[in-house]
């Protein structure tokens, strides 16, 4: 078993800077519009040749009410009707990306975000799922990941009764917060009594996982009324927990500027709340996973952690990294292959687009040699918290310690400062370097200079 994290506060002050989170490598900051539909069909003739497995993500982003620091691509409205002409162009995208595929490649893992995949009605949720199972080979026998992303204010127990029924068997719930006072300046209403009802259901109904987010560094929180929502949740049981650092970034999120800033938690307060989250998680039996990840340990990312074959991409730490990632409506991101491509973040731009019988493919990158070792480099750090470059050589024909050179006087400096472990065979993230785990991957990262750091959250 990995060895428990530890805190080290003069650690975190020295390497709590801002950096991407690396659900890829490269990062979509690096994504151009020299990419389009033809590398898009490319890469599909190539998984089709190859019959890799499939992932696929599917986004909803409709929401009926705005949360105001919620930095994800959605569309605000009360008018369900809104939904059907996205649904429309969404089959539509379904039927033109299927079609260069095989129907023998078996869609391991699905996942519904938003958005508030659930702001559909029951019979729009049946006809999509229908749609996919049509042009999609989707497995019937409930061996497959398939998650959808609830928000319990717009679920009940008729609504995952029928996500049961439609192949779910993974939930993750959004929560953020239990404290009244929060939960206002953030207008997001959300009793506990609501989450647990969903929660009860989906045990009932027998779904395999259930995943609860939180988000410290919200305002009017503090270190005492965080802990109380942490031991409420710990109470109801979640399979994993996501815990995310709130990143205030008024400038590039609209939403975010109703947020007062002066009701903000201090670097220290929040600093306090992590600490005490994860002493609460670990006395509770749950596992640090990496980044802000927790699961209990008979969980299967927990497992593969265990067995060194975890794996990391857009849908966050996975065990289906070996599947090709489709995805499917506004925004969403694709990784076939070493092509990386996002569709229209626009919503009138991606309707427009498909209504013209054309993908909506508007940017994307196609990764390189070195694109391709530093990304596994760095999955194998994010993933294992340890590196063995022999591995590394074998696999793409190098000196480890010759080709990244330039790096060494940076990576004794951890070694120095206690970060991580360094001798001439590996890398070793030590327990106190865990949570600054993306500062290590940093060191590899061949593009983080020539970006704004200000686009980034801090790590911790």
């Amino acid at each position: 078993m990995l060895d428990a994290i530890r805190w080290d506060s003069d650690l975190i002050r020295r390497y709590d800077l801002a950096g991407p989170r690396y659900t890829s490598y490269p990062t979509a900051v690096q994504f151009h519009s020299q990419v389009g539909t033809f590398d898009l069909f490319h890469a599909l003739r190539d998984s089709r040749k190859a019959l890799r497995p499939l992932s696929l993500y599917v986004h909803v982003p409709f929401c009926a009410n705005i949360c105001y620091y919620c930095a994800c691509n959605k569309v605000i409205t009360k008018d369900r009707g809104r939904a059907l002409p996205y649904l429309q162009r969404l089959e539509q995208e379904i039927q033109l990306i299927a079609c260069h595929l095989d129907p023998a490649q078996k869609v391991e893992q699905l996942h519904f975000g938003g958005g508030t995949p659930t702001f559909l009605s029951h019979d729009e949720l049946r006809q999509l799922m229908a749609h996919l199972r049509k042009h999609f080979n989707l497995l019937d026998d409930d061996s497959g990941d398939y998650g959808i992303e609830i928000d319990p204010r717009e679920a009940d127990w008729s609504t995952m009764g029928l996500l049961r029924e439609l192949g779910f068997n993974r939930v993750s719930i959004g929560l953020q917060d239990l404290d009244p006072a929060v939960q206002r300046a953030v207008n997001r209403l959300q009793s506990l009594e609501e989450t647990r009802a969903v929660i009860d259901a989906a045990r009932t109904l027998q779904f395999r996982s259930i995943n609860i987010d939180l988000i410290y560094g919200l305002p009017k929180q503090t270190p005492d009324n965080f802990a109380r929502t942490v031991e409420e949740v710990i109470s109801l049981q979640p399979d994993r927990l996501s815990v995310f650092n709130y990143a205030h970034l008024p400038e590039r999120f609209m939403p975010q500027r109703r947020i007062n800033a002066h009701e903000l938690p201090s670097p220290a307060q929040k600093l306090e709340m992590l600490q005490r989250t994860i002493e609460q998680l670990t006395a509770a039996g749950y596992r640090y996973i990496g980044m802000d990840h927790f699961a209990l340990p008979d969980d299967e990312l927990a497992i593969a952690q265990e067995e060194q074959t975890l794996q990391r991409n857009f849908q966050g730490y996975t065990t289906h990294g070996h599947c090709d990632l489709i995805g499917l409506g506004v925004s969403a991101i694709s990784q076939i292959g070493d092509l990386y491509c996002q569709n229209s973040s626009d919503l009138s731009q991606y309707q427009n687009t498909l209504a013209a019988a054309q993908l909506a493919t508007s940017r994307g990158l196609v990764c390189n040699a070195d694109d391709r070792l530093r990304r596994a480099v760095i999955q194998q750090l994010i993933c294992n918290f340890s590196l063995e470059f022999a591995e590394i050589e074998q696999q793409f024909n190098i000196d480890f310690q010759g080709y990244f050179g330039a790096l060494w006087p940076q990576l004794q400096g951890m070694a120095d400062d206690g970060l991580i472990v360094l001798d001439r065979e590996r890398i070793a993230v030590s327990p106190a370097g865990r949570l600054l785990v993306r500062s290590v991957c940093m060191v590899f990262d061949a593009y983080l200079e020539q970006q704004n750091r200000q686009r980034f959250s801090r790590v911790i």
